[in-house]
């Protein structure tokens, strides 16, 4: 008895659905289908496919890419990731896509799968601020310490790799007693007057 081959038939040329444009082949590859999938599913050959891909502006992962996103639990595993740069350091979705070795697209969608909610560009501007003064005031007070223990502003400023007015303005922030010019002990307490 011979074994014949049967090959599924593509869907009729009219037929083409919005899954068939670029941008749904984009979408179906960027929550993880390979390009095979998608041709057996298209019903196009392996080129049109790929060529629809690149015209949305598809970028292409590897093997161990798809691999890594469709394995269930190290998908989980670099969500949960993601959600905690997102949440807890402030990254971008262009940062956690990065990270992560994915599109901005699968990162927003990870983000959410690990139960974050993506913020607005005001929100992640505040969140980024915040962080910046944190660690501006945290160099102002080591600043002060150093200055507090005999180190001149100049001495200060080439240490740190910044102007001599801008480590005047941290010092003022962190509220240091200045000395007078020329002397470079150890600042003094200032007396209290009666």
């Amino acid at each position: 008895m011979e074994l014949r081959r049967v090959t599924p038939q593509p869907p009729p040329a009219d037929a083409e659905s919005e899954s068939i444009t670029p941008q749904g082949l984009r979408e179906q590859y960027e929550s993880g289908a390979t390009v095979a999938e998608l041709v057996a599913t298209s019903g196009l050959s392996y080129g049109t496919v790929l060529n629809r891909l690149r015209e949305a502006g598809t970028v292409m992962r590897t093997s161990w890419q798809t691999r890594r996103m469709r394995d269930g639990q190290a998908r989980r595993n670099l969500a949960a990731r993601l959600r905690r740069l997102y949440e807890q350091h402030g990254a971008t979705l262009t940062e956690l896509a990065a990270a992560g070795s994915v599109t901005r697209f699968a990162a927003r969608r990870l983000l959410v799968e690990a139960g974050g909610t993506p913020r607005t560009t005001q929100q992640t501007l505040r969140i980024r601020s915040a962080a910046s003064t944190a660690r501006r005031m945290k160099l102002a007070e080591s600043l002060r310490s150093r200055y507090e223990a005999g180190a001149t502003v100049p001495e200060l400023a080439e240490g740190c790799s910044y102007s001599v007015a801008t480590v005047y303005r941290l010092l003022h922030q962190a509220g240091t007693p200045m000395r007078p010019q020329h002397n470079h002990g150890p600042a003094r307490t200032p007396r209290k007057r009666s």
